[in-house]
């Protein structure tokens, strides 16, 4: 039955179902189908549509943003859980290190305050680099606080509940300052989610059967920390505890957005670093522009020729409005013709676009104006730029867009 929908499927133009017997089924939920509903009639809806009662599969299209978290908290447990269910094929661990330098899941070294419950545990909130300072209207200060994993061992990172990010500026009491969800989010599965280290994170993804994309993220803390735990030591450990799970390197695609951990990569693990992944944030350059190659050097040819494969920049620096419809930016062009393959980042991490197009939509103000652009952006990244996966933060989405419209794993 399954061979008969993936080839109604594409004698209709679409729903190109992976004919995998071995890959599980996913539940993509309602969110891609209200996505398909907010968007205009044409011949992409047409083909959308089509797929609205097939069964979903797995696809390595399908990354998986820190988990699911446009619903549950991000890194935890239950945020990977959902995003695996979704049909996500890779899933990513952020990585940063503890007191006791260990490895665990977060999007950033010192996001502690605002991304799990360390402000209600008063032996653990008393570690904390900068303690929970609450807002004084009277002056106009905001609420505050800094807590960093670097401030508390692993067994103590474990005890913690993480949470949906976000703070309360205005807050008077810690327990008001992370109750800061942002309001088109949702605390449905905020329920005490466990956080994961990065061994924990690899054993569930083995589990599962995903592959695997961490990115070691950028010390917030002076290095060499402790004296002696170097820049090169923490991208060392990240591979280590692949190999020592026996995790293949075809299995893994290192992150980073320091250059000098790709380097460090493609130099001493080479069989890791033949997939790695740099994080490009050359837009932050005084002058960057997607379409002056200038702006952004060294230029797409001199990081192939340095060992480079996949380059992944924010959605907006690929794309542009031109005459009514979204098209490539010369940046997008210039990677395509080096050779390099390209990730995109990051889809649902933003609010509701009727809202207005937020950062990641910046080069499509007129086209992003509501959420069915999500589809249409999806669509030009996949079929005209060309791109290997996309990042989301419900994977669901990309899950159905990539059995639909995209040839078979």
């Amino acid at each position: 039955m399954r061979y008969v929908i993936f080839l109604l499927g594409i004698l209709l133009g679409g729903c190109q179902v992976t004919p995998k017997a071995s890959e599980p089924l996913a539940q993509v939920g309602p969110r891609p189908l209200y996505l398909l509903s907010q968007l205009p009639e044409g011949d992409l809806k047409q083909r959308l549509e089509v797929c609205r009662q097939q069964p979903f599969y797995r696809s390595e299209f399908s990354l998986a943003h820190r988990g699911a978290p446009l619903m549950f908290p991000e890194h935890s447990r239950a945020s990977y859980q959902a995003a695996i269910d979704m049909g996500a094929g890779i899933a990513e661990c952020d990585v940063t290190f503890t007191a006791d330098l260990q490895l665990v899941c977060r999007h950033a070294q010192c996001d502690l305050h605002q991304t799990t419950d360390i402000l209600l545990r008063p032996e653990l909130a008393a570690k904390c680099s900068i303690p929970f300072t609450p807002a004084d209207p009277a002056t106009g200060r905001v609420a505050n606080a800094r807590c960093c994993t670097s401030d508390i061992t692993a067994d103590e990172f474990s005890q913690l509940c993480a949470k949906m990010d976000g703070v309360n500026p205005a807050a008077m009491l810690a327990k008001d300052y992370i109750a800061g969800t942002p309001a088109w989010r949702s605390e449905l599965y905020s329920q005490c989610a466990a956080p994961l280290t990065h061994r924990q994170s690899i054993a569930l993804f083995q589990q599962q059967g995903v592959k695997m994309i961490p990115e070691l993220k950028q010390p917030e803390v002076p290095m060499p920390f402790q004296q002696q735990y170097t820049q090169q030591y923490f991208a060392q450990q990240l591979i280590d505890e692949y190999k020592a799970a026996g995790v293949a390197p075809s299995q893994v695609y290192l992150q980073s957005f320091n250059w000098q951990d790709i380097l460090y990569w493609l130099e001493h693990e080479p069989e890791f670093g033949h997939q790695a992944v740099w994080l490009d944030e050359r837009y932050e350059q005084p002058g960057f522009d997607p379409q002056q190659p200038q702006s952004w050097q060294p230029s797409m040819a001199a990081l192939k020729a340095a060992g480079l494969n996949i380059i992944a920049p924010p959605l907006w620096v690929l794309l542009r409005e031109q005459d009514g419809t979204i098209v490539l930016t010369e940046y997008a062009k210039a990677a395509r013709a080096a050779g390099l393959n390209i990730i995109a980042w990051s889809l649902e991490r933003s609010a509701p676009l009727a809202k207005g197009a937020d950062w990641y939509y910046q080069s499509l103000p007129l086209l992003a104006r509501d959420d069915g652009a999500i589809l249409q952006v999806l669509h030009v990244l996949a079929q005209d730029v060309g791109v290997i996966g996309v990042f989301s933060d419900w994977p669901g989405t990309t899950t159905f867009y990539a059995n639909c419209l995209l040839a078979p794993e």
